[in-house]
């Protein structure tokens, strides 16, 4: 599937720090499009599933983290993970490609990566 195909069928944009970002779509219960007992395309997720719940945006504050665990069952459970794996997911996002909407002919700032 070629990728702008992809991403008007799966993505919808999300206003993003000045910008819009691309975000998988959610289900009506706000799970994502790809999760039935499981991911669906687990090996090939994008980075906004690879490094979730570690978001810098969801690690600003223990108010806005515990809301992260009311909402979402895995996050707060399990194994403990280390700082430097915290760390290692927030600059993979932070060093995911930046483009432009208007590289895919759009006209605002998003982040996607390869």
């Amino acid at each position: 599937m070629p990728a702008d195909e992809f991403i008007q069928v799966y993505c919808r944009w999300v206003d993003w720090d000045g910008g819009a970002r691309l975000s998988l779509k959610e289900k009506t219960s706000l799970d994502c499009i790809f999760w039935k007992d499981g991911c669906l395309i687990y090996e090939a997720r994008p980075v906004q599933c690879r490094t979730y719940p570690f978001w810098a945006s969801m690690l600003d504050s223990e108010e806005v983290w515990l809301c992260t665990t009311e909402r979402c069952p895995g996050a707060g459970s399990g194994s403990l993970v280390s700082g430097e794996y915290i760390e290692s997911c927030m600059e993979l996002d932070r060093s995911a490609e930046i483009l432009t909407k208007k590289d895919l002919g759009y006209d605002r700032r998003i982040q996607i990566t390869k």
